[in-house]
């Protein structure tokens, strides 16, 4: 059976896969619709379900595995599903939804032992100690979870592999440039989307947490800092705490793009560049 991206324009299809979103709308008649966004092992296609009763919205919820029966076509340059038919999987059927996540392209023990590794590079001991006490706190959610809803990194594993990535990166740009803190650097980047296993709900059927939403995972994560202070019994204000604070929350790099400040030192700065650039990357491969 063909994967959502073996699917080629115009090409008709009957595939079981994952309602990975369904979000409720209203169209210009004024009847509900709902977009879906379906998933499996090889990547997403949204899909409107046009004219939805209630019952039918009760009945294709996110998590949900279904057999859909489409055409795959393009609309405004994105891949797009016309649903011709669809229902939901029989008990007999491959009904599981963990046999339609999209996972990491390493596995995630290869991907642990690799960031473990780089916890002993990391020798300043403050922020070596609060690097392992968060991830010791998190470690199930920050090796599971995506780092996105949508966008890059929106896989099982996903946070793991970006911060992986850029652990890869980042021990490359240091080598061309000695100048920089390489600790800092490291935890920076271990601990920049730490606030994702807060931010977001999970691997499966993605969304957005209150704290998400109302908070974002920048300020999150500062928020985890300090409180790995408190539990570390570590003054949250001395100096190199403060620079690994401002590391995470300057990496987005503009105020306009969420962070509280821009980056103002060098490590800040490298820690940005190479966040956009695995995410852009990540976006143009898939």
């Amino acid at each position: 059976m063909k994967k959502i991206r073996e699917l080629t324009v115009d090409e008709t299809f009957q595939l079981f896969l994952l309602i990975k979103n369904a979000d409720v709308r209203i169209a210009k008649n004024g009847k509900k619709f709902i977009a879906f966004t379906f998933q499996d092992t090889s990547g997403t296609i949204d899909g409107k379900f046009w004219d939805a009763s209630d019952e039918e919205i009760a009945r294709f919820e996110p998590g949900k595995v279904v057999l859909l029966d489409g055409k795959r076509e393009v609309y405004q340059g994105n891949p797009q599903v016309k649903i011709m038919h669809l229902r939901l999987a029989k008990p007999e059927e491959p009904h599981e939804p963990s046999q339609y996540m999209e996972k990491a392209p390493l596995r995630k023990e290869e991907m642990e032992e690799e960031i473990s590794q780089t916890l002993f590079e990391i020798t300043n001991p403050h922020w070596n100690r609060i690097v392992r006490f968060l991830l010791n706190k998190y470690k199930k959610e920050f090796f599971d979870f995506p780092a996105a809803k949508r966008n890059h990194h929106a896989f099982a594993s996903g946070l793991a592999y970006h911060t992986t990535t850029m652990l890869r990166l980042g021990k490359a740009i240091v080598k061309e440039y000695p100048e920089l803190n390489a600790s800092l650097l490291y935890a920076g980047i271990i601990l920049h989307d730490l606030g994702k296993v807060i931010e977001l709900t999970g691997p499966m059927t993605t969304e957005y947490t209150l704290a998400g939403n109302l908070v974002g995972h920048l300020v999150l994560v500062d928020e985890e800092i300090t409180q790995a202070c408190i539990a570390l019994k570590f003054d949250d204000k001395q100096e190199d705490i403060v620079v690994l604070r401002h590391m995470v929350l300057a990496h987005h790099g503009l105020l306009e793009y969420g962070s509280p400040v821009r980056p103002r030192i060098m490590e800040a700065e490298i820690l940005h560049q190479i966040d956009n650039l695995d995410a852009s990357m990540q976006m143009m491969l898939t």
